[in-house]
């Protein structure tokens, strides 16, 4: 109702009402207390309340520091913890007094994660008021550099990154955080099959030169058409689904232990033309034979066998053509809310469409869109997979092998992907160069080099930030598109540069 309105009405404009925002302080008092008196009841709010989380300042840091005292092994008590708060005033009490009393008027060690549950809904529900309070005053001032749909998307992140982590404010993370990080993520490689610090993509040689594919990387798979890149993304996608193995968290919560959850932007093929590719390498029934209907009564039962076994496996297919980075994020980020997600595969780069307008030139497209691809990694903490095509200058040269420069707007794909990896099939040149005539002196010749390196791939490494570059040598089954570790021990399975 506006002030004309009420004039009119004759109603008296309500007086201006202040709210505190949620808080409890006799909450956090009790908390602190029970931590004092028994540092057990650290243990029972740590692995969700954090310092930023409290209210009051002085609580944060009573909080850390007792963290800190615990964590090293030592006991909290007012007398250790007042030796690292600064002497203030606590109203009529010093900061010793005010710790003593802290612990004087202590609750039960029971209700301790009751406490810290509500402080931490709390903090939530004050993170919830800040960002919203940001939506509001955005979309009055309407500042010509966010337009509402961008405003949509940075609100979405937000809260997303609130309901997944409790953090709202991003900043700085102690190192001792990072340190412990460091060390669950070598225990869980420890207990996970194959002892790999990432995910195995279901390929034994390529995974023991990468140490499987690493959370938040940026991983490049790049080559000419024919070389079989979308199989073997293809092929990897389906091998971590069908591996997948749910562990239960202490907050009901499901993570993967062995395997995970999928996500596949297929922008080049419909969901049913990558389905067929997926029964095919499982069956061992060739896809084109699938196409035409030319398969036996046993083909058949296979494929509807292999059908009910693949509805259980999480592998999730989004099939819109020129999406943007800004609505795989939004997807990648509902995806993970409701299903979970432990990786995410983007087929093909140069079909995505940039956030920029229609003025910039591609290379700054392909910019804004492998550094989004970076930063929803790092937002979602998986690994993104993200198919590139070569330039053409690879067809002009003797030596086909793809190089870093053959990248397509290859500058900040290179800088940004953690990960470059290279498909390259050379029996698909030499099959090319077949003599026409079978008589001619040369045949023999081609016939031996097209004997060497049939059903045979190269995996070339070209950059990893975590370990060595190098070539990986690969089995491919043109007729199911399936990747796999060679069988031959003659063949040299990793030459490292």
């Amino acid at each position: 109702m506006n002030d004309a309105v009420r004039k009119l009405a004759n109603i008296q404009p309500a007086e201006p009402h202040y709210r505190e925002a949620p808080n409890n302080i006799e909450a956090e008092q009790a908390l602190l207390g029970a931590i004092l008196v028994n540092n057990d009841a650290y243990y029972r709010v740590s692995d969700f309340l954090k310092p930023v989380h409290l209210y009051e300042p002085l609580h944060r840091r009573i909080f850390e520091v007792a963290g800190d005292i615990i964590r090293m092994g030592k006991t909290a008590h007012p007398v250790t913890v007042k030796t690292f708060i600064a002497e203030e005033k606590v109203g009529d009490m010093t900061v010793a007094q005010y710790l003593a009393r802290l612990a004087a008027e202590a609750v039960s060690i029971i209700n301790a994660e009751d406490y810290g549950r509500a402080i931490y809904d709390l903090a939530l529900r004050r993170a919830l008021i800040t960002i919203g309070e940001d939506m509001v005053n955005i979309a009055y001032d309407a500042p010509l550099d966010m337009p509402p749909q961008t405003q949509i998307e940075d609100t979405e992140r937000r809260l997303f990154e609130l309901a997944e982590t409790g953090r709202y404010d991003g900043g700085f993370q102690s190192f001792n955080d990072a340190v412990a990080l460091a060390i669950d993520m070598a225990g869980a490689a420890f207990e996970r099959d194959g002892h790999l610090s990432g995910i195995s993509t279901g390929i034994m040689s390529l995974d023991a030169k990468m140490g499987g594919l690493q959370r938040s990387d940026l991983i490049v798979l790049a080559g000419r058409p024919g070389m079989g890149k979308t199989s073997l993304a293809t092929n990897i996608a389906y091998n971590i689904a069908a591996a997948y193995e749910p562990e239960v968290q202490p907050d009901g919560t499901f993570k993967a232990k062995n395997g995970g959850v999928v996500g596949f932007y297929s922008l080049e093929m419909s969901a049913e033309q990558l389905a067929t590719r997926i029964i095919s390498e499982q069956t061992e029934v060739s896809s084109s034979k699938i196409r035409r209907g030319d398969i036996t009564e046993a083909d058949f039962e296979k494929l509807v066998a292999c059908s009910q076994m693949m509805q259980k496996v999480p592998l999730f297919i989004d099939q819109t053509g020129g999406i943007s980075i800004a609505q795989l994020s939004a997807r990648a980020r509902r995806l993970k809310r409701q299903r979970g997600l432990d990786c995410l595969v983007v087929d093909y780069i140069q079909l995505m469409t940039g956030a920029g307008k229609s003025g910039d030139n591609r290379v700054q497209e392909i910019t804004q869109i492998t550094t989004g691809l970076k930063a929803l990694g790092k937002e979602l903490n998986v690994p993104i997979i993200a198919l590139s095509q070569l330039s053409r200058q690879v067809e002009s040269r003797d030596d086909k092998r793809p190089q870093l420069s053959d990248l397509r707007e290859s500058g900040s794909i290179e800088q940004d992907a953690d990960v470059v990896l290279f498909v390259f099939r050379e029996e698909y040149y030499v099959k090319n160069m077949e003599p026409r005539d079978i008589s001619d002196p040369k045949y023999p010749e081609w016939e031996a080099h097209m004997d060497k390196v049939k059903g045979t791939a190269d995996v070339i490494i070209a950059k990893q930030r975590h370990g060595p570059t190098g070539t990986v040598k690969l089995a491919f089954q043109s007729e199911y598109t399936r990747f796999a570790d060679l069988a031959d021990p003659s063949f040299t399975q990793y030459e490292e540069h």
